[in-house]
C-alpha cells in the first residue's frame, strides 16, 4: 500500500483514470461469482427435462437475481469509490481488498444462499457494505465528504439488520427481508443517501472521475461476457460431444461474439468520452450504471441458456427455458438501446425490429427444440450486428453526444 494516509484520500486532477491492478484483480473474483450464479439459476430451472429441483421457475429467478442484485451493488460502490478516491491511497486500498474477500465469500454461499449458506452470505454483504463509508469516514477527517459517508453509513447499518435477521428466517421469508434490504439501498443510492437530521445529496454535484468509472463499467461488462463463455464451455466439457451438443456449443459462442459486436459498435467504445462530454458526468455514470445492470442481467441470463441448451439441445422444452434463451438477448439488446441514446442521443432501428421480431417468435419457440431457439436468437443478434457494421461502414467514427 502506498503512503499520504495523512491526507484525504480525494483523486487529483492529474492522476491516472486507468483502473489500477487491485481493480481489475477485483474484478476476477466476480467471474466466479456470476458463475455461481448461472449454475444456482441451473439447478432452480431443471435438471431434467420437466424436472424441477424444488422451486418453481419464478421463484428460483427471483432469488436468483436479487443475489445477482447484491453482487451488483457491491460492485458498483466499489467502483464509485475508487472513481471518486485515489485508488492508490492506503486506505482505498484496504476497501478494495475487503469488498474482494466478501465478494469471494458471497460467491462461494450463493448456491445454497437461501438455505445453509444465507448466513455467511448476508455477514459477508454487510461487512462489505458497512465497512467502505466506515473506513472512508475515517480516512477523510474533516472534510465536507464525510457527511455523505456517514449517511451512507447509516443506512448500511440500518439495512444490515434485515440482511442479519433474514438469514435466521425460512426460504420465502428470507427473500423477503433480503429484497426490502436492497430497494432501500439502491432508493437511497437513488435519492442521494437521505438522513433524518443529516440530509441528502444530488448526483450532480459528486466529483468523479468519468473515464475512469466508464472504463470499469466497460471492463464489468467483459467480466459478464466472459461469464458466458466459462459456462458455454464448461457445460460442453463434461461431454459427450455428440452432433447437437456441438451444435448448441457453436451457437453459444457465436452469441457471445456477437454480443460482443453489439455493445462495442460504437457506444461501448466511446463510453468515456460521453460521460466526460456530458453537463454532469455523475448523472450520466449513475445512468450508465442503470443501463449496465441490464445488459448484465441479459448476460447472465444468456449464460444459463447457454447452460440450457448444451445440456438438453432437442429437449421438449419449457416456457422458463425459452424466457432465457430468448429473452435474455431481448433484455440485453433493450438495455444496449438505452446505451446508445446515453452516448448518442437517438436509438438506432435495428435496436427495435430485432427486439420485436424475438418478441414475435416467442410464441412459436415454445414448440421447438432449446437449439433451435438458440440459433433463432443467435440469427436475429447477427442482423443487429450486420446491420451496425453497414452504417459504419464508410463513414467517419461518430462523435459521443450525450442528451443529459
Amino acid at each position: 500500500m502506498t503512503g499520504g494516509d495523512q491526507a484525504a484520500p480525494l483523486r487529483r486532477t492529474e492522476s491516472t483514470q486507468r483502473a489500477t491492478f487491485l481493480e481489475l484483480f477485483f474484478d476476477l473474483v466476480f467471474v466466479f461469482a456470476l458463475t455461481r450464479i448461472s449454475f444456482r439459476a441451473f439447478e432452480d430451472l431443471a435438471l431434467e427435462p420437466g424436472g424441477a429441483s424444488g422451486w418453481s421457475p419464478v421463484t428460483g429467478g427471483v432469488k436468483t437475481l436479487l443475489l445477482l442484485l447484491a453482487l451488483w451493488a457491491i460492485w458498483q460502490g466499489t467502483a464509485w469509490t475508487t472513481s471518486r478516491y485515489d485508488p492508490h491511497h492506503g486506505w482505498l486500498q484496504f476497501v478494495v481488498i475487503t469488498a474482494l474477500i466478501g465478494s469471494m465469500v458471497m460467491g462461494v454461499a450463493i448456491p445454497h444462499a437461501f438455505t445453509s449458506t444465507g448466513l455467511a452470505f448476508a455477514v459477508a454483504y454487510v461487512v462489505t457494505q458497512v465497512s467502505r463509508p466506515g473506513l472512508l469516514l475515517l480516512a477523510l477527517g474533516s472534510h465536507e465528504y464525510r457527511r455523505l459517508k456517514l449517511r451512507m453509513l447509516i443506512t448500511f447499518a440500518a439495512t444490515g439488520v434485515l440482511w442479519l435477521a433474514g438469514a435466521f428466517l425460512p426460504p420465502t421469508a428470507r427473500g423477503v427481508c433480503w429484497a426490502l434490504a436492497l430497494l432501500i439501498e439502491y432508493l437511497a443510492a437513488r435519492f442521494g443517501w437521505p438522513v433524518p437530521g443529516l440530509g441528502r445529496s444530488t448526483a450532480s454535484r459528486w466529483d468523479v472521475a468519468g473515464e475512469h468509472l466508464a472504463e470499469r463499467y466497460q471492463q464489468f461488462f467483459l467480466v459478464a461476457l466472459g461469464e458466458t463463455i466459462l459456462v458455454g464451455g464448461l457445460a460442453y466439457s463434461t461431454g459427450p460431444f455428440d452432433p447437437a451438443r456441438t451444435g448448441a456449443f457453436a451457437v453459444a459462442l457465436v452469441t457471445s461474439v456477437l454480443l460482443w459486436r453489439i455493445y462495442v459498435q460504437r457506444a461501448g467504445q466511446i463510453l468515456a468520452e460521453a460521460v466526460m462530454r456530458s453537463r454532469h458526468p455523475s448523472d450520466t455514470g449513475r445512468s450508465a450504471a442503470d443501463t449496465h445492470l441490464v445488459m448484465v442481467t441479459g448476460l447472465v441470463g444468456t449464460a444459463i441458456g447457454y447452460e440450457l441448451t448444451i445440456e438438453h439441445p432437442l429437449a421438449v422444452p419449457e416456457a422458463a427455458w425459452v424466457v432465457l434463451v430468448v429473452g435474455s438477448p431481448v433484455l440485453f439488446l433493450l438495455g444496449r438501446a438505452r446505451f446508445e441514446y446515453e452516448v448518442f442521443g437517438r436509438v438506432s432501428p435495428p435496436r427495435w425490429i430485432a427486439t420485436g421480431t424475438l418478441v414475435a417468435l416467442f410464441p412459436l419457440l415454445l414448440h421447438v427444440a432449446p437449439l433451435v431457439s438458440a440459433t433463432a436468437a443467435a440469427a436475429v443478434l447477427a442482423g443487429v450486428a450486420a446491420a451496425d457494421a453497414r452504417r459504419a461502414r464508410g463513414r467517419p467514427p461518430e462523435p459521443a453526444a450525450p442528451p443529459l
